[in-house]
């Protein structure tokens, strides 16, 4: 482990959450939850507003609409999140050519590697440097932890949340680290925790006492070993750029049990699509498409079948993922279907034997199916029919905080839909007060979704400066609650 502070963690503050406060001024310093708003929704993000109610991620959204039944719940914009996320990755680089992202909003960087530190000083003026820049582009605040190792730097910037930022200097690892909860170290989850507090092992001191030996019998060779040294503040692990995305993969839950087998089969196909989409996106390819299914029992299966070669074809996959489905068994109901591919490539070998066999397969299938097409099922129709469905009068859907247009009276964000209706809070994120709000019929030729506008204005001239855009932005998310937590 290095003897200087030169590992730094940032973990932006509620992220998700203080992205739609920096983007809708009547939300700021409110309590804003973002997540699948369904009856099997779980919360993605809430604001620390929001935590004060005892509302924290992964919790289902049915119980914090009964801890906070007030708050504004809103559907995720994760294209608008990734771009924000862009521009502070692209901060994190100009640091160090060692940046090593865990998510859209949390990333190690090694200070050392890039010479923007060498020691505590230098290592305390880089990562405020850092937070003033984060302020500045993106109207949103970050913590920054630094410490001389990956795991006292993820401690460090929890402490220092939200929207700060704390220094572990070396040497005080181990008086730190002592009454901390096992918890605390990484790889203790639940199920670990609990194993450990049944042996009368509760704290990170504890586990030093209790011995390298103990904790092999505890857990196991290779978790007992990582786990001692841990608790002695021992953590050698590197900071390691850009690891490979190892798949891609799209999957939605549903609000009510599927039972009908075309309809499953029309799931998984726009869901194939939906994940080529992505995959190409990505500038990607892959040989080996997979299948998830988690039953109505809450039993999950997953099938895979490898190609002879990468593909971006959204007909090759979609008939993969076809195939299968066709080996599970879903008469009971589907509540959540996935596709994915992994085995990733930068380039694209066409499987044409899977292509052969697809056509093949499609033709014999739509001679099956002939006697739906009155349902509008159509083989190779599937993406026209689901512009259709969205683009149709009857059948547009309005997610609750997404960006729409109006003829008359420009940008705005949907605060709700339904029974034909749809309401919309016209405002920006520069508003000087909280906007209009009206409602529209659903199919109002005149509303129109839009595509989110920047958290900061960009000025003549470039660059994404601070000043009174970037401060009035940014003080939503930076949190009322000190005592709130993530």
């Amino acid at each position: 482990m290095r003897n200087a502070p030169t590992i730094l963690h940032l973990d932006m503050d509620a992220f998700f959450a203080s992205a739609e406060q920096a983007s809708k001024p009547s939300l700021r310093g409110k309590a804003v939850i973002v997540g699948g708003l369904g009856p099997r929704g779980v919360v993605a993000t809430a604001s620390y507003e929001a935590r004060v109610f005892g509302v924290h991620s992964a919790m289902p959204m049915a119980q914090a609409r009964r801890l906070a039944p007030n708050a504004a719940y809103l559907v995720p914009r994760f294209g608008f999140y990734r771009s924000i996320s862009d521009q502070v990755m692209g901060l994190l680089r100009e640091l160090s050519p060692l940046v090593e992202p865990l998510s859209l909003d949390e990333a190690f960087v090694d200070l050392e590697a890039g010479g923007t530190a060498w020691d505590e000083a230098s290592a305390r003026l880089a990562g405020a440097k850092l937070r003033a820049d984060i302020r500045a582009v993106t109207g949103l605040t970050g913590s920054v932890g630094l410490a001389a190792s990956k795991m006292l730097a993820k401690i460090a910037s929890e402490q220092a949340k939200p929207d700060g930022l704390v220094l572990i200097e070396p040497g005080t690892e181990r008086a730190l680290l002592g009454p901390m909860s096992v918890r605390t170290l990484p790889g203790v989850g639940p199920a670990t925790g609990d194993h450990l507090r049944r042996a009368g092992i509760t704290t990170v001191d504890e586990i030093a006492e209790a011995g390298e030996d103990e904790l092999v019998r505890l857990l196991g060779k290779a978790h007992g070993h990582a786990l001692y040294a841990m608790a002695l503040a021992h953590d050698e692990r590197p900071v390691v750029a850009e690891r490979g995305t190892k798949s891609v993969s799209v999957e939605d839950t549903y609000d009510v049990d599927i039972h009908d087998r075309v309809r499953v089969g029309l799931e998984v196909r726009r869901l194939a699509d939906r994940c080529v989409r992505r995959l190409r996106g990505a500038g990607l390819s892959g040989r080996t498409i997979v299948l998830k299914v988690r039953r109505y029992d809450f039993s999950t299966l997953t099938r895979s079948e490898t190609l002879r070669g990468p593909t971006d074809d959204p007909a090759v996959v979609r008939e993969a993922a076809a195939r299968l489905l066709d080996s599970v068994d879903t008469t009971g109901g589907v509540r959540l279907l996935g596709v994915g591919v992994s085995g990733l490539a930068d380039y694209t070998q066409e499987d044409l034997f899977a292509q052969a066999q697809a056509q093949a397969q499609a033709q014999g299938q739509g001679q099956a199916l002939g006697e739906r097409e009155d349902q509008g099922v159509e083989q190779g129709g599937t993406e026209a029919a689901e512009e259709r469905q969205q683009a149709g009068p009857v059948e547009r859907r309005w997610p609750a905080g997404h960006d729409v247009t109006h003829a008359e009276y420009g940008h705005g964000w949907v605060q709700g839909s339904g029974l034909g209706r749809v309401t919309v809070r016209f405002e920006t994120p520069d508003s000087s007060e909280p906007g209009r709000v009206r409602t529209f019929r659903a199919d109002d030729v005149d509303l129109e979704p839009a595509d989110p506008l920047p958290l900061v204005a960009r000025r003549p001239g470039g660059g994404g400066g601070g000043g009174s855009d970037g401060g009035g932005a940014a003080s939503a998310g930076t949190g009322v609650t000190p005592a709130a937590s993530g």
